[in-house]
């Protein structure tokens, strides 16, 4: 691997640096030249199995003593180190050397996620392998989901059409051509996980060729093209509370993609987009809504009607309000989740009368000069 190439250099580190110095480098340049981090990558490969005989050498008190003495020729000034296992169970043998072991296993749990040591794993480089993965839920799905305010309001149920993943008809989700066998994944060799050289595993990947499954069949479903899924329309039923919310989530349990290895699916999540309406503006459980009124009936007071969701209402205008004024009507809003209703809040509009006739300009004139008051005046003078 590393014959003749300094294991300080291969580090990064001084002759003087400290075990802890020495694993701090050896953690960062793994992870930059990881098998799995670099796929396909031989010169990255081989930098990896370089840094990692450095690493077992120079981490090891006695080795590292012999190396400083002898440097390249240590190996041959007697064996080193007894037999590797330790806690970890992972072990390192320097060019097939059994002699010579050294337990990293630890050490990778820690770079890559907890990825648990197997013993007596199949093949490979070390052996580094994850738990083979049994039955695993499906992934869950979300959509959006328009709903309209008196939906939100009277609540129900909506049945409509997604388009998702679903077991393969044919395969039933096997993914093999019916009478054909299953056998070990090649590339994961049954772990489920996605490897590299020697099986290493990132944390949780999943093995891209066997999904996860661990196995593979001999003879791909030719519905499916061996994926073990197709895609199609199903048909979904909801339940919309009333009073829900622009952004809620609506859950409904098990119609998500189809598990793995016969595990249960996942769930589907809609997310609500409130359609905006005409009428009415919604904050929160409250409702907004213009109510335009005539300027007689804002001088003198009147009995007007106002929309509701449910229907019209009859409210009274107090004489003399102003444009902006608020008239609550108590319980007329959305419904709350711990019972009851919000409120509905009708904001008075003035309307200026257009194409006045001459007597109704002649009328208006007259109440002009006999109104003396000046509306500006506080702003003007401050006062």
């Amino acid at each position: 691997m590393a014959a003749g190439k300094d294991y300080y250099e291969l580090l990064g580190v001084s002759k003087t640096a400290t075990p802890k110095e020495i694993k701090a480098a050896y953690r960062r340049l793994a992870r930059k030249y990881h098998p799995d981090v670099n796929p396909n990558d031989k010169v990255s490969e081989e930098r990896f199995k370089e840094v990692s005989q450095a690493y077992e050498v120079l981490s090891d008190p006695e080795k590292r003593k012999k190396y400083d003495a002898y440097g390249a020729h240590w190996e041959s000034m007697g064996a080193g180190g007894g037999p590797g296992g330790g806690s970890g169970g992972f072990t390192f043998r320097p060019g097939g050397d059994t002699s010579q072991e050294f337990d990293i296993g630890n050490l990778f749990g820690d770079l890559f996620g907890g990825s648990r040591p197997g013993a007596g794993a199949p093949g490979g480089w070390g052996g580094f392998t994850t738990e083979r993965r049994g039955p695993r839920q499906g992934e869950a799905l979300q959509y959006e989901i328009e709903v309209s305010l008196e939906e939100a309001f009277n609540g129900g149920e909506r049945r409509f059409t997604i388009t998702a993943q679903d077991n393969c008809p044919t395969c039933h989700g096997s993914g093999a051509e019916p009478g054909a066998k299953m056998e070990t994944c090649s590339q994961c060799r049954g772990s489920g996980r996605g490897r590299g050289l020697g099986g290493f595993s990132l944390g949780g990947d999943v093995c891209p060729r066997c999904q996860g499954k661990g196995q593979v069949p001999s003879q791909e479903c030719h519905t499916c093209r061996g994926n073990g899924r197709v895609e199609r329309p199903r048909a979904v039923t909801v339940t919309i509370p009333k009073g829900v919310s622009d952004g809620n989530k609506l859950r409904i349990a098990g119609q998500g993609n189809p598990g793995v290895s016969g595990g249960t699916a996942g769930d589907l999540y809609l997310v609500v987009k409130l359609r905006s309406h005409p009428l009415f503006e919604r904050r929160g459980d409250d409702l907004y809504v213009d109510l335009p009124v005539t300027f007689a009936e804002a001088a003198l007071g009147a009995e007007v009607q106002v929309p509701t969701v449910t229907g019209k209402v009859t409210v009274k205008v107090p004489a003399g309000v102003q444009s902006g004024q608020q008239i609550r009507l108590g319980g007329q809003g959305m419904p709350r989740r711990g019972g009851g209703n919000g409120d509905l809040y009708a904001r008075v509009k003035v309307t200026v009368p257009r194409n006045l006739s001459d007597e109704e300009r002649r009328l208006v004139e007259e109440l002009g000069r006999l109104r003396s008051e000046n509306p500006r005046e506080r702003i003007l003078t401050g006062r």
